[in-house]
């Protein structure tokens, strides 16, 4: 049986892949810096060993997975070469996985997690299908027929794949630190249609992705009317948005499903689409749309006294408008706060005066200092920056959140990509 070590277990990628190996009935460890993830709490609970990251964890008997973040210089990496084993870097070594089985890559610069989650869920109630979802859960199904994965765009990684299929929610100017402007993502996406096996669906209401060449037939979803997936007659209720589905203008069926806002029905019509290209019935699609419960860190909601607190992975512009969109249409009678924290200091040059133009949209704004990565912990842009282009904007700490309570009858809309849950949970503590 073959041992796997992951080196930097605790990323996304990573701890969704272990956990499919591990599924799979593989030998299963990994290794990583000791500060805690969400993504570590699901390979706990599966049994896999959490190892601190040391040279001597590397054995002779061991495939090595190495996350992208790491190079040849981590003390890992060099026992592993000095041992002679087989390194393989996470995209490199899902690209040879998949293709064991049918798969489906889901990409776009907005929306990819969510889409993963829900055709994930839709496709996994007809066949058995793994999956390996972007915000840290895997499955693995050792009969699968189906594999449906992530593909991110950054730094290209997404042309380590040739899928069967491929979903493409959007094309949109972000990763600033690393493409140019929205046409080198746009060159990005290109190359990866060109590596698509059988099929793509993408969203048709996309500008950039109306562009589109590839080998294989583009089917287009959207609300359009142009489109071969259309949304029509879209109605919000208590139990989320119903809408019907006309596919190239003959009503293929309705369809409810429990989010709010045009993106989720532009993820739900992605879903249908692919699902009416693999002769899944509509029946069993729009049965199992209306009980998807949704992926971490998407509009995670609970409820405190007269607040309700919501958690969002939103940390684009585009992101933070659809999610304020989303929470109005779904509390129309209580105010939206938002509590923002900016993720990278390139990301948050690059989109100053959008942010400010989305963060508006909110009835309150608090404003969080901004989030450095591993790449870019530094930058001359403060906080005060963005604050200055939103009148009512106030900057808050993690000491003074209690400032909070103030917003009875309010949404708490704490979003970012860096740890704004921990001034969530520091709210959480005052109550």
């Amino acid at each position: 049986m073959t041992n796997f070590h992951f080196i930097g277990i605790k990323g996304s990628g990573m701890s969704a892949l272990a956990q499919v190996l591990h599924d799979m009935k593989k030998q299963v460890q990994g290794s990583d810096v000791e500060k805690q993830f969400f993504t570590q709490r699901p390979l706990e609970q599966k049994g896999i060993t959490l190892l601190p990251f040391e040279r001597n964890n590397i054995k002779s008997d061991q495939q090595v997975i190495v996350s992208a973040a790491y190079g040849d210089d981590h003390e890992e990496v060099q026992r592993a070469h000095e041992l002679g084993l087989d390194v393989k870097k996470y995209p490199t070594f899902l690209g040879e996985f998949i293709q064991k089985f049918t798969s489906v890559a889901v990409t776009g610069s907005h929306g990819k997690t969510s889409t993963t989650g829900l055709l994930s869920h839709v496709l996994g109630s007809a066949f058995p299908t793994s999956y390996l979802i972007g915000d840290g859960t895997g499955k693995g199904e050792e009969d699968s027929t189906y594999f449906v994965f992530e593909a991110c765009e950054y730094r290209r990684h997404f042309l380590n794949y040739k899928p069967d299929y491929c979903i493409m929610t959007n094309v949109d100017f972000d990763h600033p630190d690393y493409f140019k402007d929205v046409q080198d993502v746009f060159s990005a996406f290109q190359e990866m249609a060109m590596q698509v096996k059988k099929a793509i669906v993408a969203c048709g209401d996309d500008e950039h992705l109306q562009e589109i060449h590839a080998n294989v037939p583009v089917v287009y979803y959207g609300f359009a009317e142009d489109n071969d997936f259309q949304a029509r007659n879209v109605e919000t209720t208590n139990e989320g948005t119903q809408f019907d589905v006309f596919v190239r203008n003959s009503l293929y069926g309705s369809f409810t499903i429990p989010g709010y806002g045009r993106h989720n029905v532009l993820n739900a019509l992605a879903v249908i689409a692919l699902c009416h290209y693999e002769n899944v019935s509509a029946e069993v699609v729009a049965e199992h749309l209306k009980t998807f419960k949704g992926v971490k860190r998407r509009f995670t909601e609970k409820t405190i006294e007269k607040q309700v607190l919501i958690d969002d992975y939103a940390h684009h512009p585009t992101e933070i408008a659809a999610t304020i969109e989303a929470t109005k249409q779904k509390y129309p009678d209580l105010n939206v706060v938002a509590i923002f924290q900016p993720h990278t200091f390139t990301r948050t040059k690059t989109f100053l005066k959008e942010f400010a133009e989305s963060l508006k949209k909110a009835d309150y704004v608090y404003l969080c200092d901004i989030f450095g990565s591993a790449r870019e912990n530094a930058g001359s842009l403060t906080i005060a920056d963005l604050q200055d282009l939103i009148p009512k904007a106030k900057v808050i700490t993690e000491e003074a959140i209690a400032v909070l309570k103030n917003h009875e009858d309010s949404v708490l809309l704490f979003m970012g990509a860096g740890d704004i849950q921990k001034f969530q949970q520091a709210y959480e503590q005052t109550l």
